[in-house]
């Protein structure tokens, strides 16, 4: 079932009284029923409660390295107008690995890059829509950190990697001015290839950011495939889908659920535009969201080396102050231990 966008942002909304709001599931929605206008505002939330010649209590440091014996979990903290909320510290966490509380080892708010994988749809559907497209990635890029990398992956009858990881964003910018739209729609094979090469980033924080406008008909991987890929993966997942209010196949009226399933298994978010002009500004949010996540790390008290998927849930608790105010924790639910 559809539901408002506040819920796809904010995944169910969460209330904070001196307790922690639970990872909830994200929903998919169309994003008619809110402004989403670009803003530059930031919830301070050290500011607000200690005043503003308190200092924000930051820890400082670096981004971890991923070890076989530490598990990272980025998060992304909004409040319900999608603004991001900064001045968290590492008291205002915690983690629970299969409902057991973990002791967070490192923490760090840095502004850290990313390394970032674009899919874009490029089958004949996206004819009138790839002009959209090449500017929702430009906005995007424009709101990424400088030291980000990037690779594009353009998908029709086949997924291909267009540019291969740079720091230049012109240089995807002007490679998806030489694309045109022709033939299906390889989605799945496009994801799968993504987090294939996400192999290669050269940071701990990644993400896959899909523009599509259709469901899968043209894949050699399937949905199975894809979402065990991605369980063992550490990248978070955003799609935009533009999809025709009117679908002439099965393939095509499943693609928002098959997009949102996808998402939501990566701690991420699949929004449905019903408007076409909304996607610049929609992922440009996106882009600010990645610049402000925390970086949490812990080091799993039984160490299980045993292949097996671990439930995560990061929760919430916040001063006084902010005990009538609503937050939406993101996070990855869950990953899968490395076997000895």
């Amino acid at each position: 079932m559809s539901t408002s966008v506040r819920e796809i942002l904010f995944g169910g909304i969460v209330s904070v009284v001196f307790a922690f709001s639970n990872t909830a599931a994200l929903a998919q929605t169309g994003i008619d029923e809110v402004d989403i206008t670009p803003r530059a505002k930031l919830v301070d939330v050290a500011s607000a409660a200690y005043g503003s010649g308190s200092p924000a209590r930051f820890a400082t440091a670096s981004l971890i390295r991923t070890s076989v014996n530490l598990v990272l979990v980025p998060v992304t903290i909004t409040d319900d107008q999608n603004h991001p909320v900064i001045g968290l510290n590492q008291d205002n966490f915690q983690i629970f690995e299969d409902k057991k509380p973990q002791e967070i080892k490192h923490f760090s708010s840095e502004d850290s890059p990313v390394s970032i994988g674009i899919l874009v749809d490029t089958s004949g559907s996206m004819s009138y829509k790839l002009d959209e497209a090449r500017e929702a990635v430009a906005q995007f890029c424009d709101a990424a950190n400088p030291q980000d990398e990037f690779f594009l992956i353009t998908f029709a009858d086949e997924a291909r990697v267009a540019t291969d990881f740079t720091t230049r964003t012109q240089d995807i910018t002007n490679e998806l001015l030489t694309v045109s739209s022709r033939g299906q729609t390889a989605l799945l094979d496009a994801i799968y290839m993504g987090i294939q090469k996400m192999r290669g980033a050269r940071y701990a924080r990644r993400a896959l950011l899909i523009l599509s406008d259709g469901g899968d008909n043209h894949s050699r991987y399937t949905e199975h495939d894809v979402k065990a890929a991605i369980k063992e993966a550490d990248e978070t997942i955003y799609s935009i889908g533009i999809f025709d209010h009117y679908v002439n196949t099965q393939e095509e009226s499943l693609g928002p659920e098959l997009l949102r399933s996808i998402a939501e298994k990566t701690g991420g978010t699949a929004f449905t535009l019903s408007r076409l002009g909304e996607m610049p500004a929609l992922t440009r949010i996106i882009g600010v969201q990645l610049r402000h996540q925390y970086m949490l790390a812990y080091q799993p008290q039984s160490a299980p080396l045993d292949g097996k998927w671990h439930k995560l849930n990061v929760k919430l608790r916040l001063p006084k102050a902010f005990h009538n105010y609503f937050f939406h924790v993101g996070a990855r639910p869950g990953y899968y231990a490395g076997g000895e």
